[in-house]
């Protein structure tokens, strides 16, 4: 459909059909059944039947596989998870390094699904520059980062500084002050590793339905319009679209995160600008800027969306003018060469936050219900990490996975933190955001006040601080 091709950049370059795959029309008994076709979903599916190929695996998908975020994000494929320093900074020594090891493993596990797949998807494991470029008290707040990484026991080799001259070397931006680089990412296409995985997950017997909203599920059972699936395990796997399943609304709420891509640049332009191994990079502010070079030269950028009232999904991403501009006006300060370079696309999609502000795993052993998410748009790399400790929950192992803080394994949906009524999440999320914009706006003035920067940065922090 084209509707399906105009979503995203990355759905615009697939070269395949864009068809629906047959809906569900009928009434069947499989062992697990799964919402959604999504990196979640499909991960999940993928690692149970590598592990059990008896099991009848039926995967169910409102749109087509990769219509939400899999198929619309930025395409960085991390060796984290949102929420990681609270979750292990506070364990034993030998435990907080087996699970940052775990993390920081994701990347090559992907990397190596690819090649036993054969999935091309732009897969390039150039690490991420975290960088200060903006106003000099990004510095600071960079270095503190660090150093509260090689306190939790992390080393060089991990995260390490690069000055102004190291970081040109690989990314010159405009008034750099330095980044922290890590090596623990890869850039990729979304939309070519969510199709691929589809195909290979089919090819390992995995029923997908695609076309097929469900309008209702509860602990052993899920309805579609036209269909029923009874299954031992159900696993939600939606993410952001937790909002369309009640009562998961409750506990992730969705928010939009938007970008936009150039048109492909010229190697000229690129030779100024660097990022000629596949590297991400962000600009370290509080307001979530993140970017990438694709494979066919353009640059991809993104920053923070929004909040609508009541947790309301938002439906339409074509971006307003507005939406567009603060986007051009953010990586135009950054590389003042762009500022009037033309756009080829603009999207976003909705992601799922917890009220944690970190991902969970969840296993409701007596209900057989199994669901991962929460990933607060770090989902690419953790949605992997997910999808194969879901499947050591459902089949009852006990794994270096399964042992993580991250994971309840014997628990049920009320264990997890909800969020608090409207008006009080509407009012707080605005507050917040504009307290980010506010500090961007002060300290990106050279000419502003010291006790205005200092008020600006102690809002925002402390606003920062309120979310967790």
């Amino acid at each position: 459909m084209t509707s399906w091709r105009n979503i995203s950049l990355w759905m615009d370059q697939l070269d395949e059909p864009l068809q629906a795959r047959p809906s569900l029309q009928a009434e069947l008994q499989a062992d697990v059944a799964i919402i959604g076709a999504g990196y979640t979903g499909l991960w999940t599916a993928y690692y149970l039947k590598r592990q059990a190929p008896q099991l009848r695996v039926v995967v169910l998908e409102a749109e087509t596989a990769g219509f939400g975020a899999s198929g619309r994000n930025g395409g960085w494929l991390m060796g984290n998870i949102l929420g990681e320093d609270r979750l292990l900074g506070g364990l034993p020594a030998e435990q907080r390094k087996a699970g940052f090891d775990l993390l920081h493993g994701i990347p090559d596990e992907v990397g190596a699904v690819l090649q036993r797949e054969g999935i091309d998807c732009d897969y390039r494991k150039g690490g991420v520059l975290y960088c200060a470029a903006r106003y000099p008290e990004q510095e600071v707040r960079q270095r503190e980062w660090l150093r509260e990484l090689h306190a939790d026991g992390l080393s060089e080799q991990d995260y390490r500084w690069l000055s102004a001259d190291e970081l040109a070397q690989q990314l010159r931006l405009s008034n750099a002050y330095g980044a922290i680089y890590t090596p623990h990412c890869a850039t990729i296409q979304p939309a070519k590793l969510v199709r691929g995985l589809a195909r290979a997950v089919e090819a390992l017997g995995v029923e997908i339905y695609e076309q097929s909203r469900v309008i209702d599920w509860q602990p052993g059972q899920v309805r579609t319009a036209q269909g029923h699936v009874r299954a031992d395990w159900v696993v939600p796997a939606v993410e952001g679209y937790a909002a369309s399943l009640p009562p998961l609304g409750r506990y992730q709420l969705p928010v939009q995160s938007l970008l936009v891509a150039t048109e492909p640049l010229p190697e000229d332009v690129w030779a100024q600008i660097g990022l000629d191994r596949g590297q991400a990079f962000s600009e370290s502010s509080r307001q979530v800027t993140y970017a990438q070079r694709s494979a066919d030269d353009r640059l991809v950028f993104g920053a923070r969306g929004g909040y609508r009232f009541g947790g309301q999904l938002r439906a339409d991403f074509n971006l307003s003018m507005d939406e567009r501009e603060l986007r051009r006006y953010l990586f135009g300060e950054l590389f003042p060469q762009l500022r009037n370079v033309r756009l080829s696309h603009a999207w976003g999609g909705n992601l799922g936050m917890s009220r944690n502000f970190h991902l969970h795993m969840l296993r409701d052993r007596k209900n057989g219900i199994a669901l991962s998410g929460g990933y607060g748009g770090e989902g690419v790399g953790a949605s992997n990490l997910g999808g194969r400790t879901l499947a050591d929950l459902i089949l009852g192992r006990e794994t270096e996975l399964t042992r993580q803080p991250w994971v309840l394994s014997d628990s049920n949906l009320k264990q997890l933190r909800g969020w608090e009524p409207e008006p009080c999440r509407w009012l707080g999320y605005n507050a917040i955001i504009r307290s980010f914009v506010h500090e961007d706006r002060v300290l990106a003035n050279p000419h502003s006040a010291p006790w205005r920067r200092r008020l600006a940065q102690q809002v925002a922090g402390f606003m920062e601080g309120f979310m967790r």
